[in-house]
């Protein structure tokens, strides 16, 4: 029975209990994920294209990117980044905080929850971890990401790195499930335009891995 209310909560997108969700969360996630097909209903052209041709991620680097939930007056939130329009492969694109696993992080978690400490601002020592969803390879720059699901049980006082983060993006939980906020658009990729499914919400594009991470999240979420 709470299952199922949750969910008609969820699909009503009306405000979700913070607790409620983080103790759905815990549960779901100590359960089989959705993985590759939760993936799928996000994934742009170019993206299917290296799906069926196969893709190789034996010798990726290893990343840790996290989901940060947190309460807030319209529900539970989460967050992304908008990165600094700079000449590189992710220049200008929103991403979950996190980055590259360095020699002095024991686990991918640890990556995670130190990248968005120096990203962000946010103590690792406030995030409590319950779980993680399934790893995703991202050809174009060789990273195999393990998204990582953390809250902190007040919101947090941001404080973004200038130079790494352009601007802060609040996404509430229920947005994700609401298909007014989803689309698919041309992207324009220094110089390469292909069509993606996206999330937009608060004037920003939400695509490739960050997008297909999030609809996981959300697949996750409404099931029970």
């Amino acid at each position: 029975m709470y299952h199922l209310l949750f969910l008609l909560t969820l699909t009503d997108f009306a405000p979700m209990a913070f607790q409620d969700l983080i103790d759905h969360l815990t549960y779901r996630l100590s359960q089989p994920l959705p993985g590759f097909a939760a993936h799928l209903t996000m994934a742009s052209q170019s993206r299917l294209k290296w799906l069926m041709e196969g893709m190789d991620s034996s010798n990726a680097k290893k990343s840790g990117v996290l989901i940060l939930i947190y309460p807030d007056q319209d529900g539970p939130t989460t967050v992304v980044i908008q990165r600094p329009d700079y000449d590189g492969m992710h220049g200008g694109q929103v991403s979950l905080p996190g980055g590259k696993r360095e020699e002095s992080d024991a686990t991918l978690i640890d990556t995670a929850l130190r990248e968005t400490q120096e990203e962000l601002g946010v103590p690792s020592a406030s995030v409590t971890v319950i779980g993680t969803l399934t790893e995703l390879y991202i050809p174009p720059s060789n990273y195999l990401v393990l998204p990582v699901v953390g809250f902190t049980r007040e919101k947090p006082k941001f404080t973004p790195d200038p130079v790494e983060v352009e601007k802060i993006i609040e996404i509430r939980i229920g947005q994700l499930s609401d298909p007014s906020y989803k689309t698919t658009q041309e992207i324009n990729v220094h110089g390469f335009v292909l069509t993606a499914p996206c999330y937009t919400i608060h004037g920003a594009t939400i695509w490739g891995a960050t997008a297909m991470i999030l609809s996981e999240l959300e697949q996750v979420i409404r099931t029970s």
